[in-house]
Formats: C-alpha cells, sequence, structure tokens
C-alpha cells in the first residue's frame, strides 16, 4: 500500500479519536440543568441507600470502628470504678445496646433521605456542583438532620432505656443540670441519636467519595456524565 493512501487513513483515525475524546471529557459548563439535577439525584439515591444498607444491620456500627458508638464520656471515666464494683459487664452491655439502637433506627432513615432527594431544586443541585468533596452528604445533612434525630430519638430511647445503668446517667444529668452543673441535660438516647446521624453522614460522605473517584463504576450513565465532567 502506497504511502500517499496511508495518510488520508491515519488523518481519518486521528480525527475520529480527537472527536471522541473530546466528546467524553464533557465540561461542567456544558452540562444542562436537566441532567445535573438528575445526575445528582442519582447519587444522592446511590449513595444513601449504600449507606443505610451497611449500617442498618446487626453490627452495622458495633463492628465499623469508623462509626461505632463507645460510652459517653462520663460513664467511660467511670469505668475503673464500675468494673471495681462488678458493673464492668453492664457496661459493655451497654455499648453492645446503644450500637443495636443506632443499627435499628438507621435501617429507618431511607424513606427521609429520599423525601430529600426528591425535593432537590436546581439551585440545590448548583451549589453541590460547586461545592467540596462532601458537598452531596451535606445536603443531606441540612435537609434531613432534624427530622431523622426525631424519628432516631424514640427508637433510641427504646432500646437504651432497657439499661439499668443508662437510667442511673440519665437521673444523674438531669439532677446536674438541674442545679446548673451543666448547661442542659444529657441523656443517653440522645447522645446514641446524635452518633447515630454522624456515622450515617459519615457512612454517605464515603459513598460519596468513591462515586466522585469512579462514577463509571457506579454503572450508571447519568452519574458518569455529570461526575466525570467534575474530574
Amino acid at each position: 500500500m502506497s504511502i500517499s493512501v496511508l495518510r488520508p487513513a491515519r488523518f481519518l483515525l486521528m480525527s475520529l479519536c480527537l472527536a471522541a475524546s473530546s466528546a467524553m471529557a464533557l465540561s461542567l459548563a456544558e452540562l444542562t440543568n436537566k441532567d445535573a439535577t438528575s445526575g445528582l439525584k442519582a447519587a444522592l439515591e446511590v449513595g444513601s441507600a449504600a449507606a443505610v444498607a451497611k449500617l442498618g444491620v446487626t453490627d452495622g456500627f458495633l463492628k465499623n470502628e469508623k462509626v461505632k458508638i463507645q460510652l459517653p464520656p462520663m460513664l467511660e471515666q467511670a469505668r475503673p470504678l464500675l468494673n471495681m464494683t462488678g458493673r464492668g459487664r453492664q457496661l459493655d452491655e451497654l455499648v453492645v445496646a446503644m450500637n443495636r439502637a443506632a443499627e435499628s433506627a438507621v435501617s429507618m432513615a431511607k424513606p427521609l433521605l429520599l423525601n430529600a432527594v426528591k425535593s432537590m431544586s436546581v439551585n440545590d443541585a448548583k451549589k453541590i456542583l460547586g461545592g467540596g468533596d462532601t458537598s452531596v452528604t451535606d445536603f443531606f445533612r441540612d435537609k434531613t438532620s432534624a427530622q431523622l434525630a426525631e424519628k432516631f430519638l424514640p427508637i433510641v430511647k427504646n432500646m437504651t432505656d432497657r439499661s439499668d445503668l443508662s437510667t442511673r446517667y440519665n437521673h444523674v444529668m438531669g439532677q446536674a443540670a438541674k442545679f446548673g452543673l451543666m448547661q442542659e441535660q444529657s441523656t443517653v438516647e440522645g447522645y446514641v441519636t446524635q452518633r447515630a446521624l454522624d456515622g450515617l453522614f459519615t457512612m454517605i460522605a464515603e459513598e460519596e467519595k468513591a462515586i466522585r473517584r469512579d462514577p463509571i463504576g457506579t454503572g450508571s450513565k447519568i452519574i458518569g456524565k455529570v461526575f466525570g465532567a467534575l474530574n
């Protein structure tokens, strides 16, 4: 084959490669509002569902050192004394109960998280796209924290109230608040509820970072398109 024939063929091949790479390298400015919002909603759904699935099961909190709920600081400080009086086992049981309570509560989070996704506006989408690596998680925290806390608290209280140590701790903290030794009363159920929320948002942040690192790996074309434009 002559060189004159090869040159046009080579030029055509190079042109096709350049066109393909340009199509893949879609910039953020070129995304439509519809695509940006659709991609973010899909990412929100994927990330939140994965986080809830990992946490809302037996040992989802207890065996995950990133989110495991430890004793409230005051009880932890009293551990040596309680161990000496034969109540160390009750402390261990309370740790298990607190984490079981969080696991039960988080399993109820999915509907509220999905409602937040549905309510996302174009302005929300622009804010998220212009934010940092955890802007999706920040959106969830802003939109759902108060509702989730309200939903989690009775579930957590139902489980932690079974512990005698929990009841005694709440009584002591209540008395301290009553006499002005603390600014506000801190209960075991309030503590666990907050730690459960922190754990949930921690895991959503992890899922978000994973999506940002490898949007194509989610298997969603729209997520790949939107988050690919951010990379």
